[in-house]
């Protein structure tokens, strides 16, 4: 019991010294004591080589159960000091579960998709189909299959910016400045999978997408919206032409109150040509007129270049901004808004 009394003090000690320990540092500093190079317990089996054998197995046997207990101790301090960190952590993080949780803000149409699904909504309810195609087009769509043939001084009236690409004949790929060329490839491919009929069904197409010019200020932008239309058939007159895009336009605005003008003008891809103006008959713009279109009959050489017989074959084509329609329904003053991208604009359309 002589032998047992002195390790049991150890232990207690152990004990009291690691409960008093209130940080990991002040831990590792009391086992130090006991169980380092140095310690208490290390000593007392560095003395054990002293003793006769049978001793020394007694003894040796005392002094591990004593050093177990003492790790034992050194083990559940550890715990506890880990325990009350996590705690105090936790308390210092403390979320109010009850709080509703943060969720994303919902997103919603830019203002000109939106219009850009309304247009096609209403001339679809027409049976007019909708064509896309490449931003990157060829000189002989862009320009020379639409009656603008190289040199021709209306290019000059559409700048356009040329890619580092040529095409098969050499020529300098460019962004398209219009999506008239998708009515070209819409009637090609459209005379194509008639070949041979004895009467070709009627081409009614739109063809909004981007397209690109060198021009910017508050009502242009280098990159802009453009909606082309066209309707081609045996007997398809001017008459269904004002028809059609009056009907648009008093859809489009929600409104019988609104007037149209036919302006004479020129287009090289048709032929007569004219601008469309609307006036609403009440609101801020009562009694104004705006310019919304460009029109026309389609010029004979383009419908050859439809591949089709204009001698047969007659129609119309509009061409018309999105972008300004959408400035026009929301009452928008500036055309840029739409492309900074400033959110405190674009919410107030969702």
């Amino acid at each position: 019991m002589n032998d047992l009394a002195p390790l049991a003090e150890l232990v207690d000690s152990a004990r009291a010294e690691f409960d008093a320990a209130d940080t990991p540092a002040a831990l590792e500093n009391a086992k130090a004591r006991y169980l380092g190079k140095a310690g208490r317990i290390t000593e007392l089996l560095k003395a054990l080589g002293a003793l006769p054998v049978e001793e020394k197995k007694s003894r040796g046997a005392q002094i591990n159960v004593a050093k177990q207990q003492v790790e034992a101790l050194l083990t559940a301090r550890r715990e506890a000091l880990a325990q009350a960190e996590l705690q105090a952590q936790l308390r210092a993080e403390a979320l109010d579960v009850t709080l509703p949780g943060r969720q994303r803000g919902t997103g919603g149409l830019h203002p000109v998709s939106r219009t850009i699904e309304r247009i096609e909504a209403i001339f679809g309810s027409m049976g007019f189909d909708v064509a896309d195609g490449p931003e990157i087009e060829t000189d002989w769509f862009n320009f020379t299959a639409l009656n603008s043939p190289e040199n021709h001084p209306a290019r000059s009236m559409q700048d356009t910016f040329y890619v580092d690409l040529k095409d098969a004949e050499g020529r300098w790929l460019n962004l398209r400045t219009h999506t008239s060329p998708m009515q070209v490839r819409y009637a090609r491919a459209h005379a194509r999978r008639h070949a041979g009929a004895e009467v070709m069904p009627e081409i009614r197409v739109i063809a909004p997408g981007r397209t690109y010019r060198v021009d910017s200020d508050a009502t242009h932008s280098p990159m802009f919206h453009q909606c082309e239309g066209l309707w081609i058939g045996e007997n398809v007159s001017f008459k269904d032409l004002k028809v059609v895009f009056t009907d648009f336009c008093r859809a489009f605005f929600e409104t019988d109150e609104l007037e149209l003008r036919f302006r004479p003008s020129f287009f090289p891809f048709t032929e007569p040509s004219a601008e469309i103006d609307i006036a609403f008959a009440s609101g801020p713009l009562k009694g104004k007129w705006l310019e919304v279109a460009g029109s026309g009959q389609v010029h004979p050489n383009v419908v050859r270049n439809f591949g089709l017989d204009p001698e047969r074959h007659i129609g119309f084509a509009f061409g018309m901004g999105p972008d300004r329609l959408t400035m026009l329904r929301y009452g928008v003053n500036d055309l840029r808004l739409f492309f900074e991208g400033d959110l405190r604009f674009l919410s107030q359309f969702r």
